[in-house]
């Protein structure tokens, strides 16, 4: 047996009591809540990533198509489901769904209240499953083969402004030449607690738009995209705008809502700085540590020096003994994150207020690549500052540690 190995064995603190089996406690749990704390900070990061950027893809897709127009205006200038790019992006392998679109803007009346709304016309190609875990009651629109469905989804924030609710028949008028309205039943209600859609977006059929536009059958305010993977979306960017017609454009669905994505990304310089003091910590509580049990072991080091043991081979004793306290503290920090992470998960033990956070509970998402990066982080950091008290030894005599006391 490694001689090093066996000694350090012989003075952890499943051997050793009093004073060295508590400071042996201390490591491991410094160890442990430092890295159960860097886990659940890139849980509930992750989760809050993941949640809204969720919620804005369900309602907009990954990308958007649309044609070439001059100002900011509300509505879109209709393409074709002609085009070339809608024929063939089949062979963009990348491309999981595409639906068509479009906008208008109206005003939605209620009994005594008027409210400003854009209405989204969406097809039955939309993928009304992905979309369910906003709706919040009700039903998804049931489309119409032969004519336009007169049902609507309308959002929370909407429904209490103009106090309405599902089953409410609604009229909605149109700004055009000349005014026209339509008659709309409420066929469910969603939340995503984002401003952005809850303040002014109703979904309904996009052949209502049509009538109302004079556009043909195949005419479509643009197109939704919907990628497989967000890994490489610029690159995907790249291969769509090089599939498109001359007259479309490609709008990035991170550029249209910088000031969401935009915080998303602030958010992970907040936990890279927090990993960071974590790290510092824990390896300052170590080198602490190592230092408090060599000053302790000074009499053992010096008896060992004696009997011929080289510096070395005493150092490695310590390192050992380092390496078995990092190993209980990793093991222990990942039970609590994961046991942490499975309760919130399935439990939803922490509310949150969705006002100011966009969604009711605390999320979490399990990203294991980024666990196990975490966890080697936090392992190379502290092995490598066990070095730095051992370093202390080749400097012990062994007469005058002998004296130690």
């Amino acid at each position: 047996m490694n001689l090093s190995y066996f000694i350090s064995k012989r003075i952890s603190f499943q051997r050793a009591g009093g004073f060295t089996g508590t400071i042996h406690r201390i490591a491991v749990a410094s160890v442990a809540i430092g890295l159960a704390i860097s886990m659940i900070s890139f849980m509930i990061l992750g989760g809050f990533q993941h949640e809204i950027s969720q919620k804005v893809y369900g309602f907009t897709g990954h990308f958007q198509v649309t044609k070439f127009m001059s100002g900011n205006a509300f509505e879109e200038v209709p393409t074709s489901i002609q085009s070339d790019f809608y024929k063939n992006h089949s062979q963009l392998p990348f491309i999981e769904r595409l639906h068509g679109f479009a906008h208008k803007p109206g005003l939605l009346k209620g009994d005594d209240e008027v409210e400003g709304v854009l209405l989204k016309g969406l097809t039955s190609d939309f993928d009304s499953i992905a979309f369910m875990p906003s709706l919040v009651d009700g039903r998804f629109i049931q489309f119409q083969d032969s004519s336009a469905s007169n049902e609507i989804i309308i959002s929370k924030s909407i429904a209490n402004k103009l106090l309405i609710g599902l089953g409410d028949r609604i009229t909605m008028y149109f700004v055009q030449d000349p005014p026209r309205f339509r008659r709309f039943e409420i066929v469910g209600i969603y939340e995503t607690f984002l401003e952005n859609f809850d303040e002014k977006i109703i979904l309904g059929d996009l052949q209502t738009i049509r009538n109302l536009n004079g556009w043909s059958e195949d005419q479509v305010g643009g197109f939704e995209v919907f990628v497989s993977s967000l890994n490489n979306l610029d690159l995907q960017a790249d291969e769509i705008n090089r599939s498109l017609d001359f007259d479309l454009k490609l709008t990035d669905v991170r550029d249209k809502y910088a000031e969401i994505f935009d915080w998303l990304a602030l958010l992970n310089n907040n936990v890279y700085i927090f990993l960071g003091l974590i790290c510092f910590v824990a390896a300052f509580n170590m080198v602490s540590i190592l230092f408090i049990l060599i000053m302790e072991r000074t009499q053992m080091i010096g008896i060992l020096k004696a009997l011929g043991s080289r510096n070395q081979q005493i150092r490695r004793v310590f390192i050992w003994n380092g390496v078995r306290i990092i190993g209980r503290g990793l093991l222990i920090g990942n039970s609590i994150a994961l046991v942490f992470g499975f309760l919130q998960s399935y439990f939803s033990l922490i509310p949150l207020d969705p006002e100011n956070y966009y969604m009711t509970t605390v999320p979490i998402y399990w990203n294991w690549p980024v666990f196990l990066a975490i966890n080697l982080v936090v392992l190379l950091v502290t092995t490598l500052v066990l070095f730095i008290p051992a370093i202390v030894i080749s400097n012990i005599q062994p007469i005058k540690s002998i004296r130690f006391d």
